[in-house]
């Protein structure tokens, strides 16, 4: 494994202690809200510190960009750290043990390695541009799925999408009819992750931000599916994208094309 990325295991086990131990006690842990559907929590922000602090002090020459702190470290660095530290806080502050830490490595503008750790399974999710995808240093692939019709997929939809553009609630009406299966799982991280890894099919994110999706993206092209943004030919790293086998993403850009 590239040292990097070791690294990056680290500060996702340090920070799964963190979260491990709030688990014992959730009523203690104290909720705010950062949106009109975003809620945070102090472990977000305790996470997201104690993976700066372990990044940055083997690589004081990076950059570090937090979903609780933004940018910081050296801004110009061509080494920048994106990071989730709880990606699917929600499920985390109800004990739904479906969330992950979310760690990618960006050099030079792109994502060359990814990891995503889900603290409630010890199930560790990494990539390496060229390297290809590992689910507990067993590696991935897609699932060789053929038709949207028998496809399970997820999808990453705030509701503030929903509220903006009604068809969107009808294209996933109509995917729950059109393929063999549909979940909410609250955790797109972890979707890009199944995907990778065979257990889902296909994925549709919508308004998401880097950091849910960095990590996530390069695993399921390592693993040999494919990324494309809502129209099937754009910048899918804007938060809008289908990921899926090579097989069922067709028919997931037609039923996008329909809404």
């Amino acid at each position: 494994m590239n040292p990097m990325l070791n690294t990056a295991v680290t500060a996702a086990r340090a920070a799964g202690q963190l979260i491990n131990r709030a688990q014992l006690d959730r009523d203690q842990i104290k909720v705010g809200k950062k949106g009109s559907d975003d809620i945070v929590t102090e472990i977000d922000q305790a996470c997201e510190e104690r993976i700066k602090e372990i990044l940055l002090e083997a690589y004081p020459g990076h950059a570090f960009l937090g979903e609780e702190t933004g940018l910081s470290g050296d801004k110009n660095a061509k080494h920048k750290w994106i990071v989730d530290p709880i990606d699917g806080t929600s499920n985390f502050v109800h004990g739904f043990p479906h969330f992950a830490v979310c760690i990618a490595l960006e050099i030079d503008g792109k994502i060359e390695h990814g990891l995503i750790y889900n603290p409630s399974t010890n199930d560790i999710f990494t990539a390496s541009r060229g390297s290809g995808a590992f689910l507990n240093n067993r590696r991935m692939r897609v699932s060789g799925r053929m038709r949207l019709s028998e496809a399970l997929l997820a999808s990453a939809i705030p509701a503030r999408q929903l509220k903006a553009n009604p068809t969107l609630i009808e294209l996933q009406n109509r995917l729950r009819v059109d393929a063999g299966g549909m979940r909410y799982t609250g955790s797109s991280a972890l979707d890009l992750a199944y995907v990778a890894a065979g257990y889902l099919d296909g994925f549709i994110g919508v308004g998401l931000s880097v950091w849910d999706i960095a990590a996530g993206v390069l695993m399921v092209k390592e693993a040999g599916g494919l990324i494309t943004d809502l129209t099937g030919e754009g910048d899918y790293m804007s938060g809008s994208l289908i990921a899926a086998t090579p097989k069922v993403l067709p028919g997931l850009i037609q039923e996008v094309a329909r809404s």
